[in-house]
């Protein structure tokens, strides 16, 4: 528990990865610190929390490669615009800042954020039924309305311990193929997506085929989905229209609106 900061996988607060050389702060990332502060919050209002842990990571629009992550140490309530840490993708801060930042938490986003270019916005959980489905030997049903939609959509990877091992990040990659939507074996589950808001709605359907499942396998076996079915409502399903993600996820940060708009500051 004493064990010294850089050993726990913590890069710590203050000196950035060149002290002689500041990033200067764009409207690009001002509108994407509101937006991912945001998403933190909506993950609070859901109760996709895990007290101080795990992450939600977004690229900052623009020529140099610059990713948003939450400060370690804080809950997804306290999480604002302006205490949200920049780093590269090594998870070393371009600024000095008072927060630390969970290097280990990152290895898995920057597996994703260095070799998938399209992976803008990179989603972690360790909910309850999430995790139970992840524990579960047969993995996902596709045998309910939100895991019919995931049918051949969903990537496996088997479980390693902590992820602080950097050379766990080419066996996730070839696991993970070009699917966006990640079950993390025995650990939990992980989405990505070329926008916040596409990540954030495989995230939601992902979660809530797990809270069925796992609520449904008190009753009893579940009624089957024939193959074709399956297929069909997985085409019917997709792809994720842009305006739709954004709509659904406008509608959440509504409801932040109305009780504590404080994560725009």
């Amino acid at each position: 528990m004493n064990a010294p900061a850089k050993a726990r996988g913590l890069h710590m607060h203050g000196e950035p990865r060149d002290p002689h050389r500041s990033i200067p702060l764009t409207d690009a990332e001002r509108q994407a610190r509101v937006r991912l502060a945001a998403c933190y919050r909506v993950f609070d209002l859901l109760g996709w929390t895990e007290l101080i842990f795990n992450h939600v990571t977004l690229r900052v629009p623009g020529p140099e490669t610059i990713f948003l992550i939450n400060p370690f140490g804080l809950s997804y309530r306290e999480v604002t615009a302006s205490n949200l840490v920049a780093i590269d993708i090594e998870g070393r801060p371009v600024r000095p800042t008072e927060h630390p930042v969970n290097l280990a938490g990152f290895v898995t986003h920057s597996a994703i954020h260095g070799q998938v270019p399209a992976a803008h916005c990179v989603m972690h959980t360790h909910t309850t039924t999430g995790a139970a489905v992840a524990c579960s030997e047969a993995g996902l049903s596709h045998d309910t309305f939100y895991g019919a939609q995931l049918s051949g959509r969903v990537a496996y990877h088997d479980f390693e311990g902590v992820t602080v091992n950097p050379d766990e990040r080419a066996r996730l990659l070839r696991d993970i193929g070009d699917r966006r939507v990640v079950i993390l074996r025995n650990h939990g589950l992980l989405t990505w997506g070329e926008t916040l808001e596409e990540a954030f709605m495989w995230l939601w359907t992902l979660q809530r085929a797990c809270d069925i499942q796992v609520a449904s396998s008190a009753l009893g076996r579940m009624t089957p989905v024939p193959e074709t079915v399956r297929q069909q409502t997985r085409l019917e399903a997709a792809p994720l229209l842009p305006e739709v993600c954004k709509a659904a996820f406008d509608a959440l940060v509504r409801k932040v609106d109305a009780v504590d708009a404080s994560y725009r500051d």
